[in-house]
């Protein structure tokens, strides 16, 4: 079906004149624009959130009809303008209500928020602490076998010197990398893994993996590339969980003010184990665990969405206000408050996180559903 026809049979649907096997065509035709999801600008995200806007003066329909039949009618309306509006197709001028009320900006800002950037603090076995971002590019230490070399574009390496054979019979010292809320970083390990921290999140490791096994320890977010070694597994310990891989690429988002943590494999496999519970993911899927909990729940999720914030991008697909705020707060350096009663409001689109402050909020703002007060780095939202 072409675009073209899909219009019209869209047409025929809004009128409630579509047949049950027009209604399928539809549906199946939405699917595939489910399957171009990742194929979204940057510069969609105004479309998006109309489409949003939109959504939520359809609810407002929905809540007056009495007809079940109505209710679904509408319902199935709004996925199907959400789903063309998520891939950037300009049609929707054409369904507005005949009196639309235009949405008034109402964010308030004195001075902008800057986004984050790339900063770190490297701390020492000794307890000596270096902030990485005042430091030059090239070699800032040496311990034993190692240098330490600060590289471009926000990346810590460290590199094993050609003398590392008696590196084994050394002790074992550690050093951790922590970023600050508004910063990220990343840093390779000694034996050529890669890390990238999320805001506000740290890494523990030692400065030579001896032994039969390559341990670190993770708070906050991080995204690992781990290099092959089928003879010492790497693993992460993170809160009371821990994952063991022998070469793959996953992420894991586990912050302490955050009800749950979640695995997501991108590619190898992973097993992922907790309080004597062992699960084994495979790529596209994500462990679930809640820090009161035992045990984990696996679902298939959106790989993109687990690893945007290592791209560059915010990407919320069906999330709240307030975990949107979260993420936000963690990357802008912000103080979030919430006043009224806010609708438990599902919120989807992408964004760059290079923007400022100030876009980010009016994007939102664009659904119609919420507000925003800024003064400095206090963000109040509002219905």
């Amino acid at each position: 079906m072409t675009r073209d026809e899909y219009l019209q049979l869209f047409q025929k649907f809004l009128a409630g004149n579509a047949t049950p096997d027009e209604v399928e065509k539809i549906m199946s035709y939405q699917d595939d624009f489910d399957l171009a999801d990742s194929a979204v600008s940057t510069d969609d995200t105004e479309q998006q959130l109309r489409g949003q806007r939109i959504l939520h003066q359809i609810s407002n329909t929905i809540a007056k009809q009495n007809s079940a039949s109505k209710f679904n009618h509408l319902w199935l309306a709004a996925a199907v303008i959400l789903t063309i509006t998520s891939i950037g197709l300009l049609f929707l001028k054409d369904y507005q209500p005949a009196t639309p009320q235009k949405v008034a900006a109402k964010t308030s800002i004195l001075h902008d928020v800057k986004p984050g950037t790339n900063k770190a603090l490297l701390t020492l076995e000794n307890g000596k602490q270096i902030a990485l971002n005042d430091m030059s590019t090239g070699t800032i230490l040496k311990q034993g076998h190692i240098a330490v070399v600060k590289q471009k574009n926000g990346l810590l390496q460290y590199q094993v010197t050609s003398n590392a054979g008696s590196a084994q019979n050394l002790p074992i010292k550690y050093n951790t990398i922590s970023t600050p809320v508004g910063g990220e970083y990343s840093v390779v390990l000694p034996d050529g893994s890669k890390v990238w921290l999320n805001s506000a999140s740290s890494l523990k490791f030692p400065t030579a993996f001896n032994g039969t096994e390559r341990r670190v320890e993770l708070t906050g977010e991080g995204y690992f590339e781990i290099a092959k070694n089928k003879h010492k597994p790497f693993k992460v310990k993170f809160n009371n969980e821990e994952v063991e891989v022998l070469g793959t690429h996953f992420n894991i988002m586990a912050y302490q003010d955050d009800a749950v943590t979640r695995t997501t494999l991108l590619e190898g496999s992973v097993s992922i184990s907790k309080n004597n519970v062992k699960r084994v993911l495979v790529p596209g899927q994500q462990a679930i665990g809640g820090l009161q909990t035992n045990g984990f729940s696996i679902k298939e999720v959106s790989t993109e969405e687990a690893v945007a914030w290592k791209n560059g991008l915010f990407l919320f697909r069906n999330e709240n206000i307030r975990s949107i705020m979260k993420k936000i707060a963690r990357w802008y350096n912000i103080d979030v408050y919430y006043q009224g009663t806010l609708a438990n409001q599902e919120f989807g689109g992408r964004v760059s996180k290079s923007k400022n402050l100030s876009e980010i909020l009016k994007n939102l703002e664009l659904t119609g559903t919420i507000h925003f007060k800024v003064d400095g780095r206090r963000v109040t939202v509002m219905e």
